[in-house]
């Protein structure tokens, strides 16, 4: 069995293995804390009835049987608790078999919960999770070594997540191309962190820079991922710290931390004992390699072969998709990121009052957790964690209005407790408000004068209503958007 196996690799393998696992951990809290109020039975986009209109299709998810929000719950603590055990490193303790099941029952009950999250759950990182899940359960347990070609598959996934970002942004906008893409990213981005003003207003010429190293980092390195070593590691180097860079720059989800993790399996245990050198890895012998788990993992390995040939051909098409699944089961999957760049940020405002709608009526501002509101506020730090609500108002203000967002107004209008646990701050105390409207501002950072004597990291101003004043109970009507 040693053609099968790779020795000097340990340190990927563990990576791996603990790193996903951990990912899928932060899924199943995040859909434990969050599921039921935007999707559950009285969600914002009822589960229940989505399964209803998607049921003969095919589209695997084991809530076809039934659905009810303690089912949801079950599934996300259970998968919670397996997670917990694979980050632990218990049941790579045991056979190979072992953290095979415990990979393939994580990566199948979150399968389940993404195939029925609509909007909330579509976004390319959840497939990059389910991919690379699905294949961290063939890497085998600590008394085999790791199989060449399960190291070989990461290897693609993290060549095709980088080279298909920066094919996508080369296509995409003309800034990308000219360099200037940073002059707005930073401002624009989702979600910005604590760091995002001054990443800002950084110089233009060092914007240009990370722009050229961006475009090298995704278009040249990811190639020599597939070199003898050392090459492979110091191509691995350069691809973790551009996501680090991008890590301290803003709150990209769990996209980041998965792409450093695909990152490592380019690492051998020689790299890391370089700068490293008092850690030691076990090798295990190639020779005790069951052939039952050979087989399998070659099987496997066909399979995902197969699958290949669409992604890899999305690469080079001139009408190259973005974070597409080309299979029910996430197996098959096109990336990529920011194809276009926002020059101007707008934001939705949802304000509430009891007052008659007038010039003397008092607003109040509800505050989500993660994207602006209060100008004074600077923004907070919450990946790997993921704010589905936040980044779905993010698209809401670039002119994608969904029919959660009705559905959301009539929640705060009812007081819904599950729906206001959702947002950082409501200005009611848990009383529904009799009027409620939602605005749009223009947000631009504030400058570094600005900063010191009024104390704000944005300004904004008025752009326009979204929403009219409604009384609760009624009919959300929006206006057309004029920004």
């Amino acid at each position: 069995m040693e053609l099968f196996s790779t020795e000097g690799y340990e340190f990927a393998r563990q990576v791996l293995q603990r790193g996903i696992a951990a990912v899928f951990l932060i899924g199943f809290l995040n859909a434990a804390f969050q599921f039921p109020a935007l999707l559950g039975e009285r969600g914002l986009l009822p589960a229940p009835l989505y399964l209803d209109r998607i049921r003969g299709r095919g589209i695997p998810t084991l809530f076809h049987w039934r659905y009810s929000d303690r089912l949801l719950l079950t599934v996300a603590w259970s998968g919670a608790a397996v997670s917990a055990l694979l980050v632990a490193g218990v049941p790579q303790s045991g056979p190979w078999w072992l953290p095979m099941t415990a990979f393939l029952l994580i990566w199948g009950l979150y399968l389940s919960i993404v195939n029925i999250g609509q909007t909330f759950y579509g976004f390319g990182w959840e497939s990059l999770l389910l991919e690379a899940g699905f294949l961290a359960a063939f890497l085998g347990s600590n008394d085999v070594a790791a199989p060449v070609t399960v190291l070989w598959l990461f290897r693609w996934l993290a060549f095709r997540l980088e080279f298909g970002a920066g094919l996508i942004k080369l296509r995409g906008d003309r800034v990308w191309r000219n360099l200037t893409a940073l002059y707005y990213h930073h401002e624009t981005q989702p979600m910005p962190n604590p760091a995002s003003w001054f990443f800002h207003h950084l110089p233009k010429p060092l914007h240009k820079v990370e722009v050229l190293g961006n475009h090298f980092a995704q278009l040249v390195v990811p190639f020599f991922l597939f070199f003898p070593q050392p090459v492979a590691s110091v191509a691995a180097a350069v691809i973790i710290l551009t996501q680090l860079w991008l890590v301290v720059s803003g709150n990209f989800a769990w996209l980041n931390v998965l792409t450093i993790l695909l990152a490592c399996t380019a690492v051998s245990d020689s790299a890391v004992q370089a700068l490293l050198p008092w850690v030691r890895f076990g090798s295990p012998d190639p020779a005790a390699t069951p052939v039952v788990f050979v087989v399998v993992v070659l099987a496997v390995t066909a399979a995902v072969l197969y699958w290949a040939w669409a992604p890899l051909k999305n690469l080079f098409s001139r009408t190259q998709l973005m974070n597409a699944s080309f299979n029910r089961w996430h197996l098959s999957n096109a990336y990529g990121a920011f194809g276009s760049i926002t020059r101007h940020r707008n934001e939705v405002v949802i304000e509430g009052t009891n007052d008659p709608p007038g010039p003397g009526a008092r607003w109040r501002e509800y505050e989500f957790r993660g994207k602006p509101g209060d100008p004074r506020r600077l923004p907070r730090q919450f990946a790997p964690y993921h704010l589905r609500l936040d980044w779905m108002m993010w698209f809401l203000a670039l002119g994608s209005y969904g029919a959660w967002f009705p559905e959301l107004l009539r929640k705060l209008l009812s007081g819904d407790t599950r729906t206001l646990r959702l947002l950082r701050r409501d200005p009611f105390n848990g009383e529904p408000p009799r009027w409620i409207r939602a605005q749009v501002y223009r947000y631009r950072y504030s400058t570094a004068a600005e900063r010191r004597s009024e104390g704000v990291w944005w300004v904004r101003e008025p752009a326009g209503i979204l929403v009219d004043p409604i009384e609760g109970p009624g009919t959300v009507r929006r206006r057309p958007p004029a920004w």
